[in-house]
């Protein structure tokens, strides 16, 4: 529609976007994929240098290893909890689709219980703090929630809610009303605003000298982001609004809140350890 020569929805099969970076004969590079390794990539060049601040987390060497252990925890976990969560009933149907990762299916919530577990684990078999390890995870953790986001949007998967009037993006297979592009609004506030705060109290404040504090911030941050936009995120197909008159995203974010609460005043309640900030 179209009102003094603007148009107010974006058809979003005009945006000259794809999922697909480029193809060479089978081969093919999406967007989707290289949102995982670009966030891999930055967290690891960010997490290389913060473990080297006062008091210093791991060396060099342990950083190479554990980039392994957080990689398996994020596709692991990530893969069982969508299983889990959003489509046990089609798994148990077909088992084996639970290996088909090519075919999508990733659950935020799993993949952080993934990473959650990599931390403590590393660092019981490395004998370094895994609250700390999982601090300085926290704080780079946005990344991969930014460029996760961005790329679901050019997917043109994991729209918004309708918003009632012409404007919004039309995105194909949603019908032919616009939608809030919910995706970009994840990416704002999940990845930017929360990226900002977390580097700004790790480099700028002495949040990294009390455990837990930086995870706590992280917690909550995310929860209440993804609390807020899954109003205008269209709700799982599958799953729809549940009893409770919330959904999917919205229930499995409240332990996420409440623990991060949890570790924000267990933080706060102790005196700030090793060097000065």
């Amino acid at each position: 529609m179209a009102v003094q020569g603007l148009q107010i929805a974006v058809d979003f099969a005009a945006l000259p976007i794809s999922p697909v970076l480029f193809e060479i004969g089978p081969f093919a590079l999406r967007w989707y994929s290289l949102a995982y390794i670009a966030a891999i990539v930055v967290g690891w060049w960010q997490l290389s240098r913060m473990i080297k601040q006062p008091p210093p987390l791991m060396t060099s060497e342990q950083l190479d290893r554990f980039i392994t252990w957080a990689t398996l925890g994020v596709i692991l976990g990530g893969r069982l909890g969508y299983v889990l969560f959003y489509n046990l009933d089609q798994y148990i149907a077909d088992p084996l689709g639970v290996f088909r990762l090519w075919d999508g299916g990733m659950s935020f919530h799993g993949g952080c219980a993934g990473v959650i577990l990599a931390c403590f684990g590393f660092g019981m078999a490395n004998k370094v703090s895994g609250l700390r390890v999982l601090d300085h995870v926290a704080t780079v953790t946005p990344w991969g929630l930014l460029f996760g986001r961005l790329a679901n949007f050019v997917n043109g998967e994991l729209w918004g809610r309708p918003t009632g009037s012409d404007w919004g993006v039309i995105f194909p297979g949603a019908g032919p009303e616009p939608r809030y592009p919910s995706q970009l609004f994840e990416a704002a506030l999940e990845g930017v605003v929360l990226l900002i705060v977390l580097q700004w109290l790790f480099w700028k404040t002495g949040a990294r000298l009390r455990p837990g504090l930086l995870s706590g911030v992280f917690g909550i941050g995310y929860g209440l982001s993804r609390f807020i936009v899954e109003y205008f995120r269209e709700p799982d197909r599958q799953l729809g609004i549940l009893s409770t008159g919330l959904t999917m995203g919205q229930t499995l974010t409240l332990p996420l809140i409440l623990a991060g609460l949890a570790l924000l005043v267990m933080a706060l309640a102790r005196p700030p350890a090793g060097a000065k900030a």
